[in-house]
């Protein structure tokens, strides 16, 4: 009886596992296929080359760097691990079906010096040939630039195939290039903190997908684990412990890691709100919220009223922008609550000054458009990126600010209207709407993510609202694609409000800035 009855619970279970399928069939894993898929393939599973991973070699025919040095080794080791001996190998290809020889090198021909760090609009280009008619013995693996070296290794490692007795590749030519030159992820490290090493072995599962960006979501209202030379109170009283930190030489090493598997790191510090944690290491840095005349023990957002807040903002961003050598930063933006600015009498005042009186719109905008200024003034030329909340809200941006559009709604209706009116003002876009990794479903939940088109969506002709003329580049139009994920809690939705803060205060101290 108690066996009918867990055969009958697990015929239940299979069918309640169809049904939220949704329809879709289980996938059976590929073998020897490129990922993604490759612009140009002419891939042939009859001819195979047997290689010898104790005799394999990659061999460095072009330019170099320790960029090629470091990626050949990596990619040596994953071909040493992928079978268990030399003679393994040597019986398959005695007794092996569709074996044409062994292939002994894959020759690496750099065409130009390397550059340094990756970049926004780099080229990734790279031809890669296996056993073609011209040479059929032979491999050889061509690009014009560095990063294309890289791509071009790690699809010469998904050719290979392994089973417990051999390795073996396709005879394969191969040219490709990325669809979309920004293929990022997002990783939140300031609600679940994630050690170095974690974040080391995601950059490697970005590298073998073929991302290059790493957008660090570094900290955020729950804690701040970033430490700052010129402000180390702030990782010091905003981090959940002393141990939850990202040091100089932390941040150094992951850019490091990043940077030789051509992938761009893409800091975010969200301003004015999403702060909290920034609170406790900076006093009088965020707004006081008031119940009726009284301050009732929480804070709110960044208050813009200060100007010792902006010299602040200036050493602090000074400082990330230094040790963070891409021309990117991003600035958030996003969820900005003006429940606490509203509250607070000082703010009040200071927005009568300015003739803004009761236009909380127009007090972001004004924050937002005093931080621009400073980053502008950097001799590092920094460009920005920002969460769509900023352009919904009519903020004047630079031509050069990026929008990423983030908001789900309902496909293709909200965000693709969304990244048609930001695209029709000139702006570039990222995508991340369609692609929360950190959302519980159940059953196949990636047919929904490719189910997702960037470019489906058209492009007006007349501004959105009255910024100007239309341009050309407004056909720039889903240019930047990224796919978004997040370790811990939700990315967003979260609304922000009056929150306790840590750390000793006294009502007035931040007074005279105003």
């Amino acid at each position: 009886m108690i066996f009918a009855t867990f055969l009958l619970n697990l015929i239940l279970a299979t069918g309640w596992m169809r049904q939220v399928m949704g329809g879709f069939p289980m996938v059976t894993p590929t073998v020897g296929d490129i990922w993604p898929r490759p612009q140009f393939a002419d891939i042939s599973n009859a001819k195979h080359l047997v290689i010898h991973p104790d005799t394999f070699m990659f061999v460095v025919v072009g330019y170099t760097c320790d960029i090629v040095e470091e990626a050949t080794k990596r990619y040596m080791n994953i071909l040493s691990k992928s079978t268990s001996s030399q003679r393994e190998a040597g019986e398959a290809l005695e007794g092996g079906s569709g074996i044409h020889g062994v292939l002994g090198h894959l020759n690496v021909n750099l065409l130009a010096e390397c550059e340094d760090f990756p970049y926004q609009g780099m080229d990734e280009y790279y031809e890669l040939k296996v056993a073609t008619p011209d040479a059929p013995g032979e491999a050889s693996l061509t690009a014009y630039s560095v990063w294309g070296i890289v791509r071009g290794l790690e699809t010469f490692s998904q050719l290979v195939q392994s089973d417990s007795s051999s390795l073996k590749i396709m005879s394969a030519e191969i040219m490709d290039f990325p669809r979309f030159s920004y293929r990022g992820l997002m990783l939140d490290t300031s609600r679940h903190f994630l050690p170095r090493a974690k974040i080391q072995e995601t950059l490697d599962l970005m590298a073998m997908n073929k991302f290059n960006v790493f957008h660090w979501h570094i900290v955020d209202d729950q804690s701040f684990p970033y430490v700052s030379t010129a402000f180390p109170d702030l990782s010091l009283l905003g981090a959940y412990t002393p141990r939850h930190v990202y040091t100089v030489d932390d941040v150094a090493d992951v850019i490091e890691y990043a940077r030789l598997r051509g992938i761009r790191v893409v800091p975010e510090f969200d301003t004015p709100g999403h702060t909290r944690s920034w609170g406790p290491g900076q006093p009088c840095l965020l707004t006081e919220c008031y119940k009726g005349s009284d301050p009732d023990g929480t804070f709110g957002p960044i208050d813009p009223s200060h100007s010792a807040n902006y010299d602040f903002l200036d050493a602090f961003f000074w400082e990330v922008t230094s040790r963070f050598p891409d021309l990117y930063i991003h600035l958030g933006a996003d969820e900005v609550s003006f429940d606490c600015w509203k509250s607070n009498p000082h703010i009040s005042d200071f927005m009568e000054q300015l003739g803004i009186s009761g236009d909380y719109k127009k007090l972001e905008e004004y924050y937002i458009t005093k931080l621009f200024d400073i980053i502008q003034n950097y001799p590092t030329n920094n460009r920005y990126l920002v969460w769509q909340d900023v352009f919904d809200k009519g903020v004047s941006l630079p031509n050069s600010t990026v929008v990423q559009v983030w908001q789900d709604g309902d496909y293709p209706e909200d965000f693709m209207a969304e990244i048609d009116a930001v695209t029709s003002e000139g702006f570039f876009t990222i995508l991340s709407s369609c692609w929360y990794l950190n959302l519980d479903t159940f059953g196949s939940d990636w047919f929904d993510y490719y189910s997702c088109e960037p470019h489906d969506f058209e492009v007006l002709l007349v501004p959105v609202r009255d910024r100007g003329p239309f341009t050309s580049s407004s056909l720039l139009a889903a240019a930047l694609v990224h796919l978004c994920t997040v370790c811990g809690s939700s990315l967003k939705g979260s609304r922000l409000g009056g929150t306790k803060a840590t750390g000793s205060r006294r009502r007035g101290v931040c007074m005279d800035g105003i």
